[in-house]
């Protein structure tokens, strides 16, 4: 399994040779000014929720490859408006089996809109089941209780959680979310992007390897094994 970071909370997983890319919000970061959006490949596109800093760049991909969109029902209909009609709707608890396994909708606590104002549904995480290591993508959220829930019905490898704090969880409250869904490798998203959620690089790391886990913070565009 490969990671690609294309900044925020875009990143793209290579599992067993399906291309999974996850909110594609790249084109507006200024931090991700060296990375070619039309350069990206993608057979599956999982967006978490409606926010323009989760779907600026959604269309022009799922157009340009084809690629499959999974995300909550609202989301599927507002890009099924737009043309894009090869896409599998899901809402909280509901799953689906792909070629590279199993997606599952699960509970975040946040807010949705898509960007010309339409309501975007309820936002969400991922939790993806596939014979290479399952792992959770968190999405935008608050700690929640329902993280227990994940950890009772499956054992994860890693997991992609929010920690840049104001408008989701914090590196404090994203070490107890890897405790609650039982991991001990995470990777970081939703930081450094605005000044809102700028994040000490240092004492973030040291949170989490304070509470025996090891948090990854890749530089734009880098590659990485799980």
């Amino acid at each position: 399994m490969k990671f690609t970071y294309f900044g925020h909370s875009c990143f793209l997983v290579e599992i067993d040779g399906c291309r999974v890319l996850f909110d594609p919000f790249i084109s507006p970061n200024p931090l991700a000014a060296d990375i070619d959006v039309d350069s990206i490949e993608a057979d599956y596109v999982l967006i978490t929720h409606g926010h323009e800093d989760h779907v600026a760049d959604a269309e022009a991909i799922l157009k340009r490859t084809g690629a499959k969109l999974i995300a909550n029902f609202e989301i599927v209909t507002w890009y099924g408006a737009k043309g894009i009609e090869n896409a599998q709707p899901l809402n909280h608890g509901g799953s689906c089996t792909t070629e590279f396994g199993k997606v599952k909708f699960v509970n975040a606590i946040h807010s949705s809109v898509l960007p010309d104002g339409t309501y975007g549904g309820n936002p969400g995480g991922f939790v993806i089941e596939t014979n290479d290591g399952n792992f959770y993508v968190s999405g935008d959220t608050a700690l929640t209780l329902d993280m227990k829930l994940i950890a009772e019905s499956t054992k994860l490898t890693w997991a992609a959680l929010c920690i840049g704090d104001t408008f989701t969880m914090g590196v404090g409250d994203a070490v107890r979310a890897a405790s609650m869904v039982g991991v001990d490798y995470v990777i970081g998203t939703h930081y450094d992007t605005f000044p809102p959620i700028m994040l000490d690089h240092e004492n973030a790391v040291g949170m989490f390897h304070n509470a025996g886990i090891r948090l990854r913070l890749p530089s734009i565009g880098e590659t990485i094994e799980l």
